[in-house]
């Protein structure tokens, strides 16, 4: 049985969640209106899962979040609305510790409710089995880990391109769901503005939130970091988020690399796809140029993709089970021998940048991933 705690000021939305959970079964639910309720049953009800709005009276969702994380930490499922102030608050949320979130429609209450209620029951069982990571400070402190890591060279400066190794970089390929914005946050800031390579991130996330991701990310990362909207060249030194409601690929066009948004392929599951990446990614570019990196989320995703990869010659991280919000992405490459090396998050970028540092990219004989 698991013990949700629904949080809405809406009285017509609190009545449509009970009515779905309690019709599903394994569920026992309580309701409060607002933050000072939620945060009043925490204790007294014991939730293992929250499902929080965002905009309510008296204490917002945000407010309410922080308090949860601080005072006893849960599983939280935000619910939003797919506007920009929506994502704004949303990514705010899940930098704050929040589990997963869903999207609630414009239009009617029970429209939107018919719409999402399959996504909203999957979230909600796997966040009841989600490792809740506190997020509070995260993004003032990965603005002095920069800062630090700028002037001291922690992660060891590269140097700038030549001619020749510009011609030839390669792609790091970052699949991630479930925990994804949080993840992505302490990880991406701690690649050096000289980073040699580019970097093609699918996280799942719907279209009207990737700008505003994208955005954000940019704000705390020493590479430029953009969404792929169209058709975009692929350059070393660059971050590129997959476009929501589309799938990213990556096509050759003679001595070029390019980015470019298709429409959603009905034979993958989630989106933006991993899997449609990295193979995508393999056709265009040799396998010793590709990096992949798979981290925390529900699902097998990427997986298979990335355990070709590493067939082929290329080099594959798995997030640890430790680090990892859900572990299922990053469970399944390493079940299937796709993993050269399993990393705590905290310790990804610094393995990357290792990888590519000059005496390693010119010692051959050196195996990938050896310490």
């Amino acid at each position: 049985m698991i013990k949700v705690l629904v949080v809405d000021d809406s009285a017509l939305m609190r009545k449509h969640l009970v009515t779905l959970l309690e019709s599903e079964g394994g569920f026992q639910v309580r309701v409060a209106r607002n933050g000072v309720e939620a945060l009043a049953l925490l204790n007294s009800f014991d939730p293992d899962v929250i499902t929080l709005d965002i905009n309510m009276p008296e204490m917002d969702g945000i407010t309410c979040l922080s308090h949860i994380m601080v005072t006893k930490p849960k599983p939280v499922v935000m619910v939003s609305s797919l506007t920009e102030k929506g994502a704004e608050a949303t990514l705010q949320a899940l930098s704050l510790g929040a589990v997963d979130d869903v999207h609630k429609p414009d239009g009617t209450i029970s429209l939107s409710i018919e719409r999402v209620h399959r996504e909203l029951l999957v979230k909600i069982k796997g966040a009841a089995r989600a490792r809740v990571r506190a997020g509070i400070g995260l993004r003032d402190r990965l603005v002095q880990d920069r800062s630090r890591i700028n002037k001291q060279g922690e992660l060891g400066r590269l140097g700038p391109l030549s001619a020749q190794s510009a011609g030839e970089f390669g792609l790091v390929l970052v699949g991630v769901s479930t925990g994804g914005p949080g993840t992505l946050e302490e990880i991406l800031p701690l690649l050096p503005p000289d980073f040699p390579w580019a970097v093609l991130v699918a996280q799942h996330m719907p279209g009207s939130f990737t700008n505003v991701f994208a955005k954000r990310i940019d704000n705390i990362c020493a590479m430029p970091v953009q969404e792929v909207s169209r058709q975009t060249p692929i350059e070393p030194g660059k971050i590129y988020i997959a476009k929501g409601d589309a799938d990213l690929v990556v096509m050759g066009r003679g001595k070029s690399l390019l980015a470019v948004p298709v429409p959603l392929s009905q034979q993958h599951l989630w989106h933006p796809s991993v899997t449609r990446l990295v193979t995508s990614a393999m056709e265009s570019v040799a396998a010793s140029r590709l990096i992949g990196v798979l981290l925390t989320g529900m699902g097998d995703d990427g997986a298979a993709a990335m355990a070709e990869l590493r067939r082929r010659g290329g080099r594959t991280i798995a997030q640890d089970e430790a680090t990892s919000i859900v572990f299922g992405m990053p469970s399944e490459l390493i079940r299937q021998g796709g993993a050269a090396v399993v990393l705590p998050s905290h310790a990804i970028a610094r393995e990357i940048t290792t990888w590519l540092s000059p005496s390693t990219l010119t010692n051959r004989s050196r195996p990938y991933g050896a310490r």
